[in-house]
């Protein structure tokens, strides 16, 4: 299997990858909200769709295009790319064909981005491996219960002790290593727990899996039909969802899923630069700037 060298040279972008082989966990969510709220604090952001089935987060970002046209108003769009896999007879013309294409997309995006965000299939295919392979923090949303866990690990049903890793977990674990034989670089290993139940056995669970693998849990988002309602406008719970963008008026529940992204997206320790957050202030005071009246003095100097 031929492999991709990891992005570590000065000025490179931190990559972020969103993964896990348990599909309808939230994947291409959370991608998508990481990317506005990165773009939203002054980070320049790019994006990379490797699911060729889905394009979920390709369709996305097209929806979120098309509904800022459609109703004249200005939103946050990443760098985006979408690398489709190779359908050719032989499996290693097949990996060398993705591997000069997801190459090629990072090199061609990599000097204009702060953050590179990279959405996978709920497969494991030669190009979900290789973006595993970069990554600088690995987010794996789950759903906050036995069945989800079991990409991760193996528990047993009487104690609900963690037994062995998961074929996902493993995968992991390869890709970490290989990462340290590269350049020493280390992926922090997040996991999101979405959807939380009250009981607390499966945070236990990935409480000892932590022990054992060197990852951290969070606690994700709940679930709220909230965020399926912003797919097809592509708008996110970070995006002022006032009349005029929301084109209807926002719920409590769009309220809870704003604060809960928000907490969630504060609480990943991603490197924010100080620079970007003074771009951020500078873009929203020229914004207000622009659409205030103007005062005497300026018209004077006019």
């Amino acid at each position: 299997m031929l492999y991709a060298t990891p992005i570590a040279e000065s000025g490179s972008p931190h990559v972020v990858v969103v993964g896990n082989e348990k599909g309808g966990s939230g994947k291409t969510t959370m991608a998508m909200h990481l990317a506005v709220a990165l773009l939203k604090i002054g980070q320049r952001v790019g994006t990379i769709d490797l699911d060729s089935s889905q394009r979920a987060l390709t369709r996305y970002i097209q929806n979120r295009r098309i509904w800022a046209n459609h109703r004249q108003i200005a939103l946050e769009c990443p760098l985006h790319r979408f690398i489709p896999r190779a359908e050719g007879a032989k499996l290693e013309d097949n990996e060398a064909e993705e591997l000069a294409a997801f190459e090629g997309a990072v090199s061609g995006i990599r000097t204009s981005v702060d953050f590179l965000v990279i959405d996978t299939p709920s497969t494991d295919t030669y190009l979900m491996r290789l973006a595993h392979l970069v990554a600088d923090t690995l987010l794996t949303p789950v759903t906050d219960s036995f069945l989800d866990l079991g990409t991760l690990a193996s528990i047993d049903p009487i104690t609900h002790e963690v037994t062995g890793a998961g074929h996902y977990a493993e995968l992991v674990c390869e890709a970490r290593r290989r990462r340290r034989q590269f350049d020493q670089g280390r992926t922090d290993w997040v996991v999101i727990r979405n959807r939380p139940a009250r009981g607390r056995l499966v945070h236990h669970s990935i409480a000892e899996l932590g022990t054992r693998l060197g990852l951290r849990d969070v606690q994700g988002c709940a679930e709220r039909i909230v965020y399926r309602q912003l797919f097809p406008s592509g708008l996110t719970a970070l995006d002022v969802l006032d009349e005029a963008t929301f084109g209807a008026t926002p719920g409590r529940s769009h309220r809870l899923a704003q604060r809960e992204m928000h907490d969630l997206i504060g609480i990943l320790n991603l490197p924010i630069s100080a620079r970007a957050r003074r771009r951020a202030a500078a873009r929203e005071e020229w914004f207000a700037s622009a659409s205030a009246p103007l005062d005497l003095d300026d018209m004077l100097l006019g």
